[in-house]
């Protein structure tokens, strides 16, 4: 697979990797090895990041949309996403409800379609 797809897969951003990685396909076996026994620098960027735009949107507990409205464009590592955690601006907070509410009705929906 491309490299893209598996650091997708992986949940790392793709930019941080080591240029080995970058630049070399990976096979499923592969990846699963890196996955049971991941070296020290995946270790590394699963741990401090830099993130993607997908695992930074799930940690601050925001969706994608939500990112890209507040003008966060750019991978954040671990101390960044930290901070904003720790003392929330105001984008922050109002797409964590927006995204709740949104989440909230997608299970009512699935609930309603379910019991029909």
């Amino acid at each position: 697979m491309k490299p893209v797809t598996a650091a997708s897969k992986l949940g790392i951003y793709l930019p941080a990797a080591p240029e080995a990685f970058r630049t070399t396909p990976i096979t499923r076996d592969e990846l699963d090895a890196l996955r049971a026994d991941p070296p020290a620098w995946l270790s590394d960027l699963l741990r401090n990041g830099p993130f993607p735009r997908e695992v930074v949107a799930r940690k601050l507990g925001v969706s994608r949309s939500g990112l890209a409205r507040a003008g966060v464009t750019e991978a954040l590592d671990a101390d960044e996403i930290g901070a904003l955690i720790a003392d929330p601006p105001e984008w922050l907070v109002r797409e964590r409800e927006s995204y709740r509410e949104v989440m909230a009705e997608r299970s009512r929906l699935k609930t309603l379609h379910r019991d029909a």
